[in-house]
């Protein structure tokens, strides 16, 4: 179990009360615990309920362009000083109607694109309440297990902070996502496995002397990672006028963002923030074929998640055990949504599609979310006529040999008129 560190710096100001085991419903103080000392389930931050319904739309709508206009529904960095950030959020919510007629869907049809955020992933999100939650419990050390956007958020984070940083990812990840995390000059340790195994061998460092100064963000703090998944439904539902969309689909590797955006409507609608649309909102997942046990799992109609060696492009939704799966599948099937998985070509496909009528370059996630918005609309799982937001998670340049070997130059010419005419550019 992770060593406990003394919380009494954490703000007295934060709404959150503690820590809740989602299994038994044992609760501990706010620390850096990410697992259940009676049961070995899984922590999540509980909340002050009034605290949090104090809040406002106008106090909101006042604060910072990032998600820390949020800060007074988040478990860190209520104060400005304490907050180790990029400043990422309030990301573009992008109308896509060429996309929806594509699909056949006839209500608005809108892409969350959270590529636009500094590292270009919505991993900035996340990092930025973890890493701010770390400071504020003393750490001074920063790393992660990744598949690759954690790790350059990660260590685009230290840099800012000046804090070291040490990051491990699978060898074999894109060299665009090795790259851009390498630049920033943390430690970056490529590890002779899966991310199963990198994220192991992060479980068993962080028990060790050598690394109690140290916060891996989806480990000892990993209650405060998951929550800055929530500002993507806030931000949503704050873009949308402060309503919750009928219907949402989001890419899954773990579940956790999934649970975390049904969690921030869930809160949004009972503290009386937004309104939620009539007969609630769905809750759709998307995995790639190659590392789908989640989806296997409420397609055999079972809890149980039977972990896989991931396989296939979409590298990034690689996590063969994913922790939040049985979650993930409760709220979908709570909210009357489904789950479905896309093949390697069809992620292609997803992404030149998403790309030739939205202008957006997503990476392998947003292409396999893409891919299942178009299975859940063929299988009817998913209503055409109601309003609908996927997420795309990434930016395509850091996965450019998906789609390499597909797109290309449509004419090669000599540079004169003739050759211009000869390619039938010209009458």
């Amino acid at each position: 179990m992770t060593s406990v560190v003394d919380a009494s710096a954490h703000t007295s100001t934060s709404p959150a009360r503690g820590l809740i085991c989602r299994a038994c419903g044992a609760e501990y103080p706010l620390a850096a615990q990410h697992a259940c000392y009676e049961c070995f389930g899984p922590l999540e931050v509980a909340y002050d309920e009034a605290a949090l319904a104090r809040v406002t739309r106008a106090q909101i709508e006042a604060g910072p362009q990032n998600i820390w206009r949020y800060a007074a529904l988040l478990p860190a960095g209520q104060d400005p000083a304490t907050r180790v950030s990029v400043d990422p959020g309030m990301t573009p919510l992008v109308a896509a109607p060429a996309l929806a007629a594509a699909l056949n869907i006839q209500a608005p049809l809108y892409v969350k694109d959270d590529s636009q955020n500094p590292t270009h992933s919505f991993k900035d999100r996340v990092v930025s309440v973890a890493l701010t939650a770390a400071k504020e419990l003393g750490f001074t050390r920063f790393s992660c297990a990744s598949t690759g956007n954690l790790a350059n958020s990660v260590a685009a984070h230290a840099a800012r902070a000046g804090v070291p940083s040490i990051v491990f990812i699978p060898a074999d990840l894109e060299q665009g996502k090795v790259i851009t995390t390498a630049v920033y000059g943390g430690e970056l340790v490529a590890i002779e496995g899966s991310y199963d195994d990198v994220n192991r061998l992060c479980s068993e460092l962080v028990e060790t002397d050598e690394f109690e100064d140290t916060a891996f963000v989806n480990v000892n703090v990993r209650p405060f990672y998951a929550e800055g998944s929530k500002t993507l439904g806030y931000e949503v539902a704050e873009q949308l006028g402060w309503r919750i969309p009928a219907q949402v689909v989001i890419p899954m590797a773990s579940g956790e963002l999934l649970t975390k955006v049904d969690k921030a409507f869930s809160e949004l609608v009972e503290i009386g923030l937004a309104e939620a649309p009539e007969g609630g909102w769905t809750v759709f997942g998307a995995q790639s074929e190659g590392c789908n046990p989640i989806a296997v799992a409420l397609h055999g109609d079972t809890d149980v998640i039977t972990p896989v060696k991931p396989t296939g492009i979409a590298k990034s939704l690689n996590i063969g055990d994913p922790s939040a799966g049985p979650y993930a599948i409760e709220a979908v099937r709570r909210t009357g949504g489904w789950m479905d998985y896309a093949n390697d070509d069809e992620i292609r496909a997803g992404i030149r599609l998403l790309a030739e009528t939205t202008g957006i370059f997503a990476e392998t996630a947003g292409g396999t979310t893409v891919a299942v918005l178009k299975k859940l609309v063929e299988s009817g799982r998913l209503d055409p006529s109601k309003e609908t937001v996927v997420y795309n998670t990434g930016e395509g340049l850091k996965t450019l040999d998906a789609v390499a070997g597909q797109v290309g130059p449509t004419h090669t010419i000599k540079p004169s008129l003739r050759g211009a005419r000869e390619a039938g550019l010209l009458g």
